[in-house]
């Protein structure tokens, strides 16, 4: 552990021997890996590996077993719905153990069901209730790791949260593009590449969030109990008028943007446009572009000073633009919309995200992290079962356009009654080292 730095850093030295030194015939060349590397090692693999996963899972349920509307979304629902009932949890835990611990070891076993779902591809074994128990397998691993690494990006930001947000987010994105792309070889390099490949890059990324080093003055509470950590971190973000008013929001877009992504959109690709795994790759490829675009874009801009009003501004256009995609009429027009949609949902996504770890308290980060992930993955499930069904009752396309329109209504709601509109930036107190 580090003593005295405010930032702690792993150096790596090696010698060359085509430049000459003045002691012993090697220049000895010094880098240097700060926490903020290692974390976006971690955090860019288990995006990488999770594109490979959202292409791969859908088209496995919803092409190669040839699943209904209903029953690709109870599907999605098995996906999501170990967050719902543990994502809490997972946040109280990373507060008593420490971020690196938790996530480190979640995502190390998360490289264990891709795996085991390889081999029964393998043994020609792949059927429905398999993939639902991949499902819960890999739903309750992500409960664990994704409050633990939320929690942890404050402590490697250093000066700019939003900054920081931005470049996770850019990298998050970027990487999911590659696992999106690879996923989408599937009928050409088989499933079971695929999944060695998630598995093998999950492993490396637990291997790297391992390396991470933190000040001393980031401290863990051993002693925590869980149930009250989580009554304590559900407090908090109810007296936060913006939290709340953030995570409101998320169980809209849990609703209606998620189910839509998950389950709707592969149904669009299969029942209107007959498309095969590499189109449903290229369809959430176009929407990762967007997003990683926009997050590109708000590097160079800088902090955003009214983020409550750009997240709110940004789920509204983006509902109008994927009602859009419930009109046209090919696969490179939807493309498009999605790829438009991506860069809507990059605004939205980084703003609430960066509202919500810039006025989280410190001690209580894994916990309110844990409560913004539980309002939209928690709603996940439900948009999950709602689109499949409006999928089996009126049809993809009309689907896609009555949940799109229903999330446009509800963010004028939420921004005429909510404070979001006026927001500032705002730097949560850090707990000075005499304090701990």
């Amino acid at each position: 552990m580090c003593s005295s730095e405010p930032v702690c850093s792993d150096t790596i030295t090696f010698r060359s021997s085509a430049d000459r030194g003045q002691n012993d015939g090697f220049l000895t060349r010094v880098y240097t890996l700060r926490p903020l590397h290692w974390y976006l090692v971690g955090n860019s693999s288990w995006f990488l590996a999770f594109g490979a996963q959202g292409v791969l899972f859908a088209w496995l349920v919803t092409m190669v077993l040839r699943e209904s509307p209903a029953m690709v979304g109870v599907a999605q629902m098995t996906l999501l719905l170990p967050g719902l009932l543990l994502l809490l949890v997972g946040g109280g835990i990373a507060d008593r153990y420490g971020g690196v611990r938790v996530a480190s070891l979640a995502q190390g076993l998360a490289a264990i069901p891709p795996l085991v779902l390889a081999l029964i591809i393998g043994l020609d074994q792949l059927s429905y209730p398999v993939m639902l128990g991949y499902a819960v397998s890999i739903g309750i691993l992500q409960a664990f790791v994704t409050p633990a690494r939320d929690g942890l990006l404050n402590d490697v930001a250093g000066a700019s949260i939003q900054r920081t947000v931005m470049l996770a987010s850019l990298t998050q994105f970027g990487f999911q593009i590659v696992g999106v792309l690879v996923a989408g070889l599937a009928e050409t390099v088989t499933a079971m590449t695929v999944l060695c490949f998630q598995s093998a890059i999950l492993l490396t990324g637990a291997l790297a969030l391992r390396r991470i080093e933190l000040p001393k003055v980031v401290r863990v509470t051993p002693h925590l109990d869980i149930g009250a950590a989580i009554v304590e971190g559900a407090r908090s973000v109810l007296r936060s008028p913006a939290i709340r008013m953030v995570c409101f929001q998320n169980v809209a877009m849990g609703l209606f943007f998620m189910g839509s992504f998950i389950v709707t959109s592969p149904l669009l690709v299969r029942e209107v446009f007959a498309g095969s795994a590499a189109d449903l790759s290229l369809v959430n490829a176009a929407n990762a572009l967007g997003l990683s675009s926009t997050i590109a874009v708000l590097l160079r801009l800088g902090d955003i000073q009214r983020p409550g009003r750009v997240l709110l501004l940004a789920q509204g256009i983006g509902a109008l633009i994927l009602l859009i995609g419930g009109l046209v009429s090919s696969l490179e027009a939807f493309m498009v919309v999605m790829f438009f949609w991506g860069v809507a949902g990059g605004f939205a996504m980084t703003m609430a995200r960066t509202i919500v770890q810039e006025l989280a308290p410190p001690d209580q980060r894994g916990r309110i992290m844990s409560f913004y992930g539980f309002t939209f993955m928690g709603a996940g499930p439900l948009g999950a079962l709602l689109n499949g069904f409006l999928v089996s009752e009126f049809g993809a396309q009309q689907a896609l356009m009555m949940v799109s329109g229903t999330m446009a209504v509800f963010m004028v709601v939420v921004g005429w009654f909510g404070p979001l509109w006026q927001l500032r930036p705002h730097r949560a107190p850090q707990v000075a080292p005499h304090q701990v």
